[in-house]
């Protein structure tokens, strides 16, 4: 834990509130002999809360009006009972509404392969802090790509998992009709898989864990978007051949770009409508927000209610056709971004045309925002090293079947051996 804390120091735009030193120090201490025992943990500045570590979602009008929670909301709770110790909380865009992570109030999540280049969104501090050291797992959240884009901008692991899969309760906040889900990013499958495991118990949902594949004769589908460009497609390449080799049999589709065109339109219109309720009920104004967020808000204040049941008829109709691709394949291996990281400024929160930024989102990680819809597990993972960056590659997966995707990813474990900038923190090189 002192060695967590004395990283975060020289890290930053990785934390942006620390837990009071001699309070962290007493519940490491405490948590030993579970099996994460003492492990320092960072929870993000978004969605499920821990004690003591009230959120803000990057806003610092929202943290003057925030206190800190008393308890710890149900997927806390089951992180506590591990071992794993939440004593800071992670930077993330204003809102969560971006895929880079520079608020205003802080520094901004730098990529630490290249600091010129942004860590990701909206869980860009979480990973900034796994991969530059400060911890070796940190809380993230995904409603849009918000836990595989970063987890691909800085060489980690992140599974997205299928809806219900993790606990969201008490407060169901960051539910967003079902888009939202949570869980952690880490340097290594074993502790995604890990983590998983120990949260899912009695989860209370529809949400027992599923296997039917083997891993060694599973079916892998290959498909690249139109419009990734050639390294990306290359390291989803080089990971099916990985796969091929273990005995995975690979096809090669066209990817489902349609689909992921309906998905993107129906979670822009969810987000855009629950920024605004949350917004409102923050009783924030306008003046207080960056002009993005105030822009977003108000179009989502605009939408009729026809339109938002509509949406989630939508989204019913995107999860029912999206069960087809899975009529030949077990996984669906895919790029998680068109491109490298770019480069930081890149979602200016500036910005007053929303459309103009959800266009960019959707350039950065076509078809990010298709598992979130149709409820699926997608897992984010390392699948080359290029011209010093990382690029990552996801498995998408049927939805309830989160521990077969694992299984299916095994053989990718240490399919590329990342660089990364310094060893976790008190734990040797």
């Amino acid at each position: 834990m002192a060695a967590s804390r004395a990283r975060a120091a020289e890290v930053p735009g990785a934390v942006v509130r620390l837990m009071d030193e001699d309070r962290a120090m007493a519940e490491a201490e405490a948590a030993k002999g579970a099996i994460f025992g003492g492990v320092p943990f960072l929870a993000k500045d978004l969605g499920a809360t821990a004690r003591g570590l009230g959120n803000a979602a990057g806003c610092p009008a929202l943290r003057r009006r925030v206190a800190d929670p008393e308890r710890d909301s149900d997927l806390f709770e089951r992180f506590r009972a591990s071992g794993l110790v939440p004593f800071g909380l992670t930077t993330v865009p204003e809102f969560g509404l971006a895929f880079g992570s520079e608020p205003r109030a802080v520094a901004p999540a730098v990529n630490p392969f290249d600091p010129t280049r942004t860590a990701g969104g909206s869980s860009g501090g979480a990973a900034l802090a796994v991969a530059a050291g400060v911890v070796a797992m940190a809380h993230a959240t995904d409603a849009a790509g918000s836990i595989r884009v970063p987890a691909a901008c800085c060489g980690l692991w992140g599974l997205k998992p299928s809806r219900g899969v993790t606990p969201m309760g008490p407060e169901f906040g960051n539910h967003l009709a079902g888009l939202g889900t949570e869980l952690v990013l880490a340097r290594s499958l074993r502790d995604v898989a890990t983590s998983l495991a120990l949260v899912n118990r009695n989860a209370g949902l529809h949400a027992r864990l599923k296997r039917k594949a083997q891993p060694e004769s599973a079916r892998v589908t290959l498909c690249l978007p139109r419009d990734c460009c050639d390294a990306e497609a290359i390291a989803a390449r080089e990971a099916a051949e990985a796969l091929a080799g273990v005995g995975c049999e690979i096809t090669e589709v066209a990817a489902p770009e349609r689909l992921g065109a309906r998905a993107d339109r129906v979670s822009r219109l969810i987000l855009t409508v629950a920024l605004a309720e949350w917004v409102d009920s923050g009783g924030l104004k306008d003046c207080e927000l960056t002009p993005l967020v105030a822009a977003v808000a108000a179009e989502g204040r605009a939408l009729s209610p026809v339109s938002v049941l509509a949406a989630t008829r939508e989204i019913a109709r995107i999860t029912h056709e999206a069960a087809s691709l899975f009529a030949a394949a077990d996984a669906l291996l895919m790029p998680v971004m068109a491109g490298p990281p770019p480069s930081l400024g890149h979602f200016p929160d500036g910005e007053t045309d929303p459309a103009r930024h959800f266009a960019r989102m959707t350039a950065m990680a076509p078809l990010a925002t298709l598992a979130n819809v149709a409820a699926l597990p997608a897992l984010a993972f390392p699948a080359a090293m290029r011209d010093g960056l990382p690029v990552g590659a996801q498995l998408v997966g049927q939805a309830g079947h989160d521990a077969e995707l694992l299984d299916i990813a095994a053989p990718l474990a240490h399919h590329v051996i990342v660089p990364y900038p310094a060893p976790i923190a008190g734990m040797p090189a």
